[in-house]
């Protein structure tokens, strides 16, 4: 597991753990304003959604994986809904990637923009994505490129985007309502069709899906050769030559599922 901050100094708000059958990464977001509704914040959120999952994972084989990411959301609201307006548009929220191995199956979940990619001895790497945000963000992106970033109007055009979040039509994260997690993309394949799988925060996957500057194959040799360090230093260099803001990039890399 290799977890990177998007500027040092900066709170990194990607979580990622693992148990013995499960690993779990969760990539936290919030815009400018969050800290007044919520004074727990977004890596606060991210890790206990990610602690309360984990532990859920520890114990539950027989339950699925949309069933325990809605307890966990459900769980962690609770922790800060006496304290913290977690109905705001603006309150912390998360993407989810849970992968977990049970009954000789690989099982998967992506919830927003994280990637799963399960790497395969015949065939191309299996790519587990949720492109439903990306979608409802295009039109908004070039309106947030020529604005500030922080000013009011920034904060404005955020907040209309985020009106689509969690609604039917719209795009689906981890927040207050546990239901979102029955929006999840799920599957499962036999866990001999599967030699190794990487979870990837969108700041890690961006060499690839915003990029392009590798495919997936490439990602999944240069994870078995280099680790997970590797491709975020390969981000950190194609950030800085297209002038790209920097995002927090966290990969977990999974190798002999078939031991779990």
């Amino acid at each position: 597991m290799t977890s990177v901050p998007a500027r040092t100094g900066r709170t990194n708000e990607d979580f990622t753990g693992a148990v013995p059958t499960a690993a779990v990464l969760i990539d936290g977001a919030g815009i400018p304003g969050t800290e007044s509704i919520c004074r727990h914040g977004v890596a606060w959120y991210a890790g206990h959604l990610g602690g309360s999952l984990l532990g859920l994972l520890s114990g539950n084989a027989d339950r699925g994986l949309s069933a325990l990411l809605a307890e966990a959301i459900e769980r962690v609201t609770d922790e800060h809904r006496d304290t913290c307006d977690v109905a705001s548009t603006i309150s912390p929220s998360a993407m989810v990637a849970v992968l977990r191995v049970s009954d000789g199956l690989v099982e998967y979940l992506v919830l927003g923009d994280t990637v799963i990619v399960l790497d395969r001895p015949d065939g191309a790497p299996l790519v587990v994505s949720d492109p439903r945000e990306t979608i409802v963000c295009r039109p908004y992106r070039s309106a947030l490129e020529a604005i500030p970033e922080g000013s009011d109007e920034y904060r404005r055009v955020l907040q209309d985007l985020r009106s689509h979040r969690n609604r039917p039509g719209g795009f689906w994260v981890a927040k207050d309502d546990p239901r979102a997690a029955d929006e999840a993309i799920t599957g499962s394949c036999p866990v001999s069709e599967v030699t190794c799988a990487a979870l990837l925060s969108n700041g890690a996957s961006r060499l690839a899906d915003v990029f392009g500057l590798a495919d997936w194959p490439e990602i999944m040799t240069v994870l078995a050769s280099n680790g997970p360090t590797e491709i975020i230093d390969r981000v950190r260099r194609a950030e800085t030559r297209q002038a790209v803001p920097p995002d927090d990039a966290t990969i977990t890399y999974c190798t002999d599922l078939g031991k779990s």
